[in-house]
């Protein structure tokens, strides 16, 4: 039902942006062209001399540029069939497929995405991998990592991949419940048997609770804290995270903050020196309630040796519909990233 709901929303959301932006339909029957796409938990890659972009959606919704400044949302998903394995391991979902990620090692894409229904912590999150990104045919990997309800204290959702200093993947996940989630892969990008995820980020200290209502869910708890994205600069590793409630549109208070440790493992301290496991962070992007009512769900990228921010932001202009912000990062004298307008 709440799938369902989700595209419903998707398709009134993005007949509305086109209308309103001005979005130029191409030749083929549902191809739109656009400077503003619509789009939630963004994601980006580049081959060649197109920029994909890949994000929450049915079958997970795609889109390419040739200049990240015009966007064409194409027309069919990455998925065309969902793995059975799916269904059996999160009751439930179906094919609307959330916040995947996607990164080039050792000679192949690896896609992975989240299978999940909203507020609860029964989830999944497979792998995808391919040669390349242009003929969209994608091998199933199977599943890199499932929790339970009642079983795990953590949700296995918003994966992001990380290649380390000495090209060891690891994966970073999660979203409520005990926060942000830790594990190294092998080579087949899946965790090894014997690995257990660690916590390295959390929304507020264990010791010290919020009693605040979760206005999203009765299930997730209030420790809002979810989708992180690690980026490697100058020796260090930034843990990119969002705080508070995605997904109300105008009532959206979502935000980002970021952490850094010289080791991927952590611990990621914030300017003030605090300790992202224990609640810490520094806001590096909120809503300013003129453009934006909130945004979060970023990803960071070294393109053309400029580094580049995205996320999904809710648009005052457009009612709260998730849209596109691209941003440069520039970094201060002490290292630390700021975003220009």
């Amino acid at each position: 039902m709440i799938s369902r709901l989700l595209l419903i929303l998707s398709l009134v959301t993005l007949w509305h942006t086109a209308t309103a932006q001005g979005v130029r339909r191409g030749m083929r029957r549902n191809v739109f062209t656009t400077e503003t796409p619509m789009v939630h938990d963004p994601v980006m890659a580049k081959e060649g001399d197109t920029y994909y972009i890949y994000s929450t959606g049915m079958g997970i919704q795609q889109m390419t540029s040739p200049d990240r400044g015009t966007w064409t949302v194409l027309p069919h998903p990455v998925m065309t069939v969902i793995p059975s394995w799916t269904t059996d391991s999160v009751p439930g979902f179906r094919n609307h497929v959330w916040a995947p990620d996607i990164i080039r090692w050792h000679g192949r894409w690896w896609l992975a995405y989240s299978c999940s229904t909203f507020g609860k912590n029964g989830s999944a999150i497979g792998l995808l991998s391919s040669r390349s990104l242009a003929g969209n045919l994608w091998r199933d990997d199977g599943c890199i990592v499932t929790s339970r309800e009642k079983r795990d204290d953590w949700n296995a959702i918003d994966p992001n991949f990380v290649i380390d200093d000495k090209d060891q993947p690891w994966l970073v996940w999660g979203s409520f419940w005990d926060g942000i989630q830790l594990a190294r892969l092998d080579t087949t990008m899946h965790i090894p048997q014997g690995e257990k995820p660690r916590t390295i980020a959390r929304r507020y200290a264990p010791d010290k609770p919020v009693a605040e209502t979760n206005p999203t869910s009765k299930h997730a708890g209030t420790n809002a804290i979810e989708a992180p994205f690690i980026f490697k600069h100058d020796g260090y590793y930034y843990l990119f995270v969002s705080w508070d409630y995605c997904c109300r549109g105008a009532k959206s208070n979502y935000r980002v903050a970021v952490g850094r440790s010289k080791s991927v493992e952590g611990p990621y301290l914030d300017r003030a020196d605090r300790d992202m496991k224990n609640g810490g962070g520094t806001v590096v992007l909120e809503g300013d309630k003129v453009e934006w009512e909130a945004a979060g769900h970023c990803a960071a990228y070294n393109f053309n040796g400029e580094n580049i921010f995205i996320c999904h932001g809710y648009s005052v202009k457009q009612d709260g519909a998730a849209m596109l912000i691209q941003r440069k990062i520039t970094w201060t004298a002490d290292g630390w990233p700021t975003l220009e307008q």
